[in-house]
């Protein structure tokens, strides 16, 4: 049977304290309503969406909706990579978003709305972006990750850390992300780095880190507000050493971008990142809590297709 103009569709049933199971029969209608033929299997743990999207794609679907959150993006960004049938760029990826953070979807302009959402899915404007990669450790193991949107180091992968035991026990919500970072305040400390960004060599004390394709992070703070998700390049944002006081002042400023033009910012732009420090510097990509340094970062130019809005 060819399946190859059909759509997979991903649900992750525990995305936006349970939405994802919750309205699936509302989103199963508007699909319905709106023509679009699919399929569809829920998730049962995490990376189950990973092998779920490498299975089905090699059983011949390139077109995947997700109806979860910028994690379960990832998940099946990663099931894309993994797959050994078509070339990556051949999928294309949809997203009707139940999660809290749309950071992925701010970009590209995709709504809230499940009925808005899956008219742009019945239209199927799509556009190339860029993937990112990034080699690190966990356990001293070298691992990999692809990522559609953004990494966040130190500071940001502890608040992430966090944010993310909140959502597992079911307390996530729009402002779990903010929370976290501010509890986070009490115990972090800056790490010396040694950063390489296309060859170019600096030291910094890194609190937090971004390696950029998107502009939002962290529902809906604006971390590199200049991300051009198609240019072949990170945005990479190092905030060094700064005071708790001053974070707690500068909130505001991560939501507008102006931040970047605070003292303690530095940004650079470039196409391979490498990362070295001691202690450790922990890892996030797309909100997905993982390893720490050494890390390398390199940039697929043009490497997944998705649906866009206006």
């Amino acid at each position: 049977m060819d399946v190859s103009g059909d759509w997979f569709v991903i649900v992750n049933p525990n995305a936006g304290r349970r939405k994802g199971e919750k309205d699936w029969l509302e989103i199963a209608a508007l699909l319905n309503e709106a023509g679009i033929r699919f399929t569809n299997v829920f998730t049962e743990h995490p990376n189950h969406a990973v092998k779920l999207a490498r299975k089905y794609i090699e059983a011949g679907y390139r077109k995947i909706i997700v109806v979860g959150g910028d994690g379960t993006l990832n998940e099946v960004l990663n099931g894309v990579y993994t797959q050994k049938k078509y070339p990556p760029r051949e999928i294309t990826l949809a997203m009707i978003s139940v999660g809290t953070g749309n950071d992925w979807g701010r970009s590209f302009n995709i709504p809230m709305g499940y009925r808005e959402a899956i008219q742009l899915i019945a239209r199927c404007n799509t556009k190339l972006q860029d993937v990112g990669r990034v080699q690190y450790l966990q356990n001293d193991l070298p691992k990999q990750r692809h990522f559609i949107n953004m990494a966040g180091l130190g500071f940001d992968a502890m608040v992430a850390k966090r944010t993310n035991k909140v959502k597992q026990e079911g307390k996530g919500g729009p402002f779990s992300y903010l929370i976290s970072l501010l509890a986070s305040l009490i115990y972090y400390q800056s790490i010396k780095c040694s950063i390489v960004v296309d060859g170019q060599k600096s030291n910094a004390d890194v609190f937090s880190m971004s390696v950029a394709i998107c502009r939002f992070n962290g529902g809906g703070m604006m971390q590199a507000p200049d991300a051009i998700p198609d240019d072949g390049l990170f945005d990479v944002t190092i905030i060094t050493r700064v005071s708790r006081l001053l974070v707690i002042r500068s909130v505001k400023k991560l939501y507008d971008g102006t931040f970047l033009r605070m003292k303690q910012v530095k940004t650079f732009r470039g196409a391979k990142v490498e990362i070295e420090s001691d202690p450790a510097l922990y890892l996030e990509t797309d909100g997905e809590s993982l390893g720490h340094t050494p890390m390398q970062f390199e940039v697929i130019p043009l490497g997944i297709r998705v649906v866009v809005g206006n």
